[in-house]
């Protein structure tokens, strides 16, 4: 590669940092006069890269969008966080499997054989849980980011929960909500929208599988502050007051000893009754969970509170002996589908 060649890679390489570059930055970091950068800006054009120049004591130049994506040049951390991206992709977002799959084949035919190797030891020592549950349509999350860059008001339907724990299963239905986009959050496969809700006068979470036609309206949105620090912070301290708490009360037929060993420090406080049985204070925030912790101790026990609990352990060993004996029926009164 001849030495302009080279230095052109290199220029293209600090352009496509989203900033302005100074003409007199850029010749400082390339080692080279400010003549010669503004003739190698120009051969770059002259390449059909669009670098857009602006004058005056703050003006420099950027790389800006164009017809075609110029070749991106990446130092070794980058090519692997992008290489995990897309591996992490293929199985978060719904729509976009096989696009990552391509896009990672073509990124790994050009990585130099170091960091092939870094990726393919990364990939082999790597096996991804199947995920469960609604996915995620991409064109979604490319609306909704696209709404948060632009600080644009957004529309669309919004899909309830079924219902409450303790309450009976409802079909989910659609409102309309008209919406102000603040920022999106990821938690694994599942992606929520932070948002003032215009209507509400307040701000909102919305999960996003949820979200029924997403579309701009064209109209610019205020700058607001979120109540919490960040995004993050505040679809953590939603989910944290959304989710209901039960605290369980229950006489374990085994000595606290033993008892402690199986609980593994979950930091449930436990009460010696007797030689061969304690007392379990403990709480979750599902009947399934608490359900779940007390048969998996693998001894007897006697559930004494909540009575949502008593009453969910007696269905469940109903469901439990059904489901042995052949006599396991649909509920009445309404449709498997409608079952959360």
């Amino acid at each position: 590669m001849s030495e302009t060649s080279a230095r052109l890679l290199k220029l293209l390489s600090l352009l496509q940092t989203p900033r302005e570059w100074p003409g007199s930055e850029l010749a400082e970091r390339m080692g080279v006069s400010p003549r010669t950068i503004r003739r190698d800006i120009d051969r770059l054009r002259d390449l059909g890269y669009p670098v857009h120049a602006t004058r005056g004591a703050v003006g420099g130049y950027r790389l800006v969008a164009g017809a075609a994506m110029p070749p991106l040049l990446l130092d070794d951390d980058e090519a692997v966080a992008i290489t995990v991206g897309l591996r992490t992709a293929a199985h978060a977002v719904d729509g976009i499997e096989e696009a990552a799959v391509r896009a990672l084949a073509k990124l790994e035919q050009v990585l130099p054989s170091r960091l092939r190797h870094r990726v393919s030891a990364l990939g082999s020592a790597t096996v991804p849980l199947p995920t469960y549950g609604p996915g995620v349509a991409a064109e979604h999350l490319t609306v909704l980011a696209a709404a948060v860059a632009n600080r644009e008001q957004l529309r669309f339907a919004y899909r309830s929960a079924y219902g409450q724990p303790g309450q009976e299963p409802r079909r989910p239905q659609d409102t309309q909500r008209l919406v102000e986009p603040h920022r999106l959050v990821p938690t694994g496969r599942r992606w929520y929208l932070v948002a003032y809700d215009n209507e509400r006068e307040d701000w909102r979470t919305f999960r996003i599988d949820r979200i029924r036609g997403p579309r701009p309206t064209g109209v610019r949105a205020p700058i607001r502050s979120l109540p919490v620090e960040d995004a993050a912070a505040y679809v953590t301290r939603q989910l944290s007051e959304l989710a209901p708490l039960y605290r369980a009360v229950a006489t374990l037929y085994a000595p606290a000893s033993e008892v402690e060993d199986r609980l593994g420090g979950t930091g449930d406080e436990l009460e010696e009754l007797s030689e061969r049985s304690c007392r379990l204070h403990t709480q979750a925030d599902s009947l399934g969970w608490l359900a779940f912790r007390l048969v998996s101790l693998g001894c007897s026990f006697d559930v004494h509170e909540p009575p949502a609990l008593v009453a969910y352990m007696r269905d469940l060993g109903t469901r439990a002996s059904q489901s042995v004996d052949g006599s396991a029926q649909p509920p009445a009164g309404r449709a498997i589908s409608d079952v959360p």
